[in-house]
């Protein structure tokens, strides 16, 4: 029963995280507005770190505290997510649409079982490996239509950097799913969240510094639509969704933890042509329903009993 509980707790988790995640594409593109990717990262994270340090300070048990090989490893996760995952995100999303970021980021379970094959030792049967293929080919179908082969085309390149964020994330999740098993969710979280902050905020320091434009680091804050969109970026969508992630790969696996995020390009899509007024043409369909298929035969066309 006690286990039950916990697997739902942890699909809840996963719901949560995928509708909020579902909207983080649209409140960037709207902070992207008003501040450069690095300062909109740096402001992002200061946001997250103030979240999480409230919530220590009002827990009142301390702050966590790592020794040096968990220091070590928890470096190596931090630079996968949140730090390349969110760098590459937010480039990406200068150069393409929400929507087809958001299509694009559905193919982070078929990632993620490649890796947990080579890396874990986990098998697939002929027709997931089918799915895969399915899958990054309604991606290939998607770019193509953007204009592939034009190497100079902004949208072909803002795919290109989010189709690395996405493989960012599939690493991740391969090596989170052994780190919660030696830290508790919230503390992986503060670890990451504080990395990420403190990183950005020396690098959009760094930048000002050079072009003698120190001011313009605050200057966004002064207008309100980037504010919230800070607001919402920072405490939800970085610190509540790392804590919420994190605590459902103490429970689940991480290949099934991933079809969640499948969810959020669903959202991301008519979030960004409900919102932000942008275009949904044929072909998003088309690909979209390739990627959805394919992940969905990942995850339904089940290993063989006693592949996990």
């Amino acid at each position: 029963m006690k286990s039950v509980k916990r697997e739902g707790v942890a699909y809840f988790s996963l719901t949560l995280m995928t509708l909020i995640v579902g909207f983080s594409f649209i409140f960037v593109k709207i902070a992207l507005r008003h501040a450069s990717p690095i300062d909109l990262l740096a402001h992002r994270f200061s946001a997250a770190f103030v979240g999480i340090f409230l919530y220590y300070l009002i827990r009142g048990k301390g702050f966590p505290r790592y020794g040096r090989e968990s220091i070590l490893s928890l470096l190596l996760l931090s630079l996968f997510y949140p730090i390349l995952l969110f760098l590459l995100q937010t480039v990406g999303l200068q150069f393409t649409t929400a929507s087809e970021a958001g299509i694009i980021s559905a193919t982070a379970p078929i990632f993620t079982l490649i890796l947990a094959s080579i890396f874990l030792k986990e098998r697939s049967t002929i027709w997931q490996l089918f799915s895969v293929f399915l899958s990054v080919g309604g991606v290939i179908f998607i770019m193509y239509k953007n204009g592939l082969g034009e190497v100079t085309g902004e949208t072909l390149k803002g795919d290109f950097i989010i189709l690395l964020s996405v493989l960012s994330i599939a690493i991740y999740l391969v090596l989170a799913r052994r780190a919660t098993r030696k830290h508790a969710a919230m503390d992986i979280t503060f670890f990451m969240t504080v990395v990420a902050c403190v990183l950005f905020n020396v690098l959009a320091v760094i930048k000002h510094a050079q072009q003698n434009s120190l001011p313009l680091y605050f200057a966004p804050f002064q207008n309100g639509e980037f504010l919230w969109s800070i607001l919402y970026l920072g405490v939800l969508s970085s610190f509540l969704t790392s804590f919420l992630t994190n605590t459902a790969l103490a429970v689940i696996p991480a290949s099934r933890a991933s079809i969640f995020n499948n969810l959020s390009p669903v959202i991301t899509v008519f979030a960004g042509v409900l919102v932000l007024g942008e275009t949904l043409r044929g072909y998003h369909l088309v690909g979209g329903l390739m990627v959805l298929l394919g992940i969905i035969g990942v995850n339904v066309l089940k290993r063989e009993p006693g592949n996990g």
